[in-house]
């Protein structure tokens, strides 16, 4: 009884939908929904026939890597400084914190405010140092601006994780390798990272998985996957096949897909890079 509350939330929000969406990868429907036929694996077929989605899963995967090296880099790097403050700390750590209450079509908007060409401060000063800037025209930078709001969003929550790992190591380890002359950057790397793999191992998971699936609203209000498909990744093409061409099928075949792609990455990392873990 405990656990039918989760159980029921469980079934209804996760395994229904993902059924669902195996069922109408199986079927082709009229947009209106009133015909459907059952084809077996076409729609599978020409998902993966088509251009536009391998262009997708190309930029899906420079996207993700970028945005988990980028929001997890400089996570470590805030909590090994706030780690070391005395004075103040509390009010340090709160202000790094604060960027992952925003929402992420917030934090899009507020990112827009600044690098817009015509309205953004930075924009604006780009263009008056001679260089061409314009993510609404320009692929590259648009691609560039989605992954800085994007793994900015989720700095502050692998920040937390660190900190929280590293106050959670004994001190007499670090003292005793500063005896052994393993201080400054060397003692970090041969003493005190090695004892953050678990979280790192944790971190990796979760950041790609973020960036697979929690960036749409990012990506949507800054760009709705423009210039072109420039910052069109999976889920984004997910979206505009299903919401905005009604295609049905073909968006529960690439949903489907994604789903087969996370397990198997994740199974991977598991499979793998946990064996350098140190619990």
């Amino acid at each position: 009884m405990l656990l039918a509350p989760q159980i029921i939330i469980t079934v209804v929000f996760f395994i229904y939908p993902a059924a669902e969406a195996i069922r109408q990868a199986l079927y082709q429907q009229d947009p209106f929904g009133l015909n459907a036929q059952f084809v077996w694996f076409e729609n599978f077929a020409l998902v993966l026939q088509d251009p536009h989605y391998w262009e997708a899963a190309r930029v899906t995967l420079i996207f993700s890597l970028a945005v988990t090296l980028l929001a997890m880099a400089p996570a470590l790097l805030l909590a090994v400084m706030a780690d070391r403050v005395v004075r103040g700390a509390a009010g340090y750590r709160t202000l790094i914190v604060w960027p992952y209450a925003i929402a992420p079509a917030v934090a899009a908007v507020l990112w827009l405010f600044i690098f817009h060409p015509d309205i953004g401060y930075v924009g604006q000063g780009l263009l008056a140092l001679g260089i061409p800037w314009d993510y609404r025209m320009n692929g590259a930078q648009a691609l560039l601006l989605v992954i800085l709001v994007s793994a900015w969003k989720q700095i502050s929550y692998n920040f937390l994780f660190f900190l929280a790992a590293l106050q959670s190591i004994p001190r007499s380890i670090t003292e005793a390798a500063a005896i052994d002359g393993a201080s400054g950057m060397r003692g970090f790397w041969l003493i005190t990272f090695p004892l953050l793999s678990h979280i790192t191992f944790f971190l990796l998971v979760v950041n790609l998985i973020y960036s697979l699936f929690d960036t749409f609203g990012v990506i949507h209000a800054l760009t709705q996957g423009g210039p072109g498909v420039a910052t069109t990744t999976l889920m984004y093409s997910i979206y505009r096949d299903g919401v905005v061409n009604v295609d049905l099928g073909g968006s529960s075949a690439q949903s489907v897909i994604l789903m087969a792609g996370v397990i198997l990455l994740t199974m991977l990392q598991f499979r793998y890079l946990e064996k350098r873990v140190h619990y």
